[in-house]
């Protein structure tokens, strides 16, 4: 690690902090999953920061700033802006510590969030289309109120009071070989890799760290290329957790440097991680707390030896859990949506449902249609939803309609 890191952000600030953030901070559950060690042919687990106090790490960073605030500026407030896990985690802080807190949310923000953060006695402030936006109006809130302006990731304080997470991992995981983090600015990547790295130097042995962004907001691999942050367009993704378009200052250097790796994963792996933690590991994550189990699903993560995947929130709103595992059943070929073309005449329908329930699978929907394009006259079109055991199954039902003379066109698996 460079000397003017070393001078600024270390293991003894870390140390220290974890004093403090252990007033308001739970010492999280680590869990071991045999599914994940099978697939990686190594011990794995699974740090359940998603059943933290806010439902998030981000309690850590934010409790960690404000009570490194003045008396004077605890008196003018503070001021945040956060779709979700930084207002909660900012708002319970400064409840705790008596002081007044503002926070600017996104128009359409998932609303156990919203109200969540109003519980915790802060003022929201509904403003902006996306999270670009609504950290403009905070930053002109905190200019015009003089409210201190509590950053989400790109803060020294912040970065300080992510690592004791770090600490804690090698105290539940001594022998912790990588540890897998989910990575939006960058906060709780560096200082979980301050934290680990250099309590691993000074006993001797290293540990790798590794990030996991989505694909479709993965600020970092395109930073790297131009050695210094650049913003980069925020496509849709489900995990809007850590959808960030630029990394921080602070945090890229410290990501650079001490960060083995960078993965990233689509919205379809993180699904698919998300079932694997409801059926496997019976733990309740938001998407964006799910891309380190993802990014092992897929191998992005491989020859790791004991390894630590942080859950890093759990903070997900029902219905969109109901889409989630929509959409995880599909993409574990779990579920198959398609369309038989058949004679309209009794029976018909009938004869392909027997053929499906003697493949062993189960028939949860059907629609019906005399007008579908395409069609000719005395044919109707049938759309079938099906429960599968996976992708085998799935490929076993088809093949069991395409010897029977069917031609299924699968629209969703």
């Amino acid at each position: 690690m460079p000397e003017k890191f070393i001078a600024g952000l270390d293991l003894e600030l870390i140390e220290r902090a974890r004093t403090v953030v252990s007033r308001v901070a739970d010492v999280t559950p680590m869990e071991s999953s045999r599914y994940l060690a099978e697939l990686l042919g190594s011990p794995v687990f699974l740090k359940c920061e998603n059943l933290q106090r806010t439902g998030s790490f981000k309690i850590r960073g934010a409790y960690n700033r404000l009570i490194q605030l003045t008396a004077e500026e605890r008196q003018r407030g503070v001021v945040a802006a956060s779709a979700g896990n930084h207002a909660q985690g900012v708002a319970f802080a400064a409840r705790e510590l008596g002081i007044g807190a503002t926070i600017f949310m996104p128009l359409g923000a998932a609303l156990p969030k919203l109200q969540a953060t109003r519980d915790y006695g802060a003022h929201v402030i509904l403003r902006g289309h996306n999270i670009v936006e609504t950290l403009g109006f905070a930053g002109e809130f905190a200019e015009s109120s003089g409210a201190v302006l509590i950053p989400p990731f790109d803060h020294r304080d912040v970065i300080v009071g992510q690592g004791t997470l770090g600490l804690e991992t090698l105290d539940q995981v001594p022998d912790v070989d990588t540890v897998v983090v989910p990575v939006g600015g960058g906060g709780l990547v560096s200082g979980v890799a301050v934290a680990v790295k250099q309590r691993a130097a000074r006993e001797g042995r290293s540990i790798r760290v590794i990030g996991v962004q989505a694909e479709n907001s993965a600020g970092y691999p395109r930073s790297f290329v131009a050695g210094e942050p650049v913003e980069v367009p925020v496509m849709s993704t489900i995990a809007d957790g850590i959808a960030v378009s630029k990394p921080g200052v602070l945090n890229f250097e410290i990501v650079r440097e001490m960060v083995d790796e960078i993965v990233t994963v689509s919205d379809d792996d993180t699904v698919r991680a998300l079932l694997v933690l409801l059926e496997r590991a019976k733990l309740v994550v938001e998407p964006a707390g799910a891309v380190g189990v993802a990014a092992i699903l897929t191998g992005a993560v491989r020859m790791a030896g004991t390894t630590v995947v942080v859950l890093s929130g759990g903070n997900i709103d029902p219905l969109m859990m109901e889409r989630v595992i929509s959409r995880g059943l599909a993409a574990s070929d779990r579920y198959l949506k398609l369309s038989l073309m058949l004679p309209d005449r009794p029976g018909q329908l009938a004869r392909a449902a027997d053929l499906i329930a003697e493949a062993a699978a189960n028939v949860v929907e059907v629609l019906h249609t005399r007008h579908g394009n395409g069609l000719q006259i005395g044919e109707v079109e049938i759309e079938l939803s099906v429960e599968t055991r996976g992708t085998e199954h799935a490929e076993f039902v088809l093949q069991k309609l395409r010897d029977a003379g069917y031609d299924p066109r699968v629209s969703s698996r």
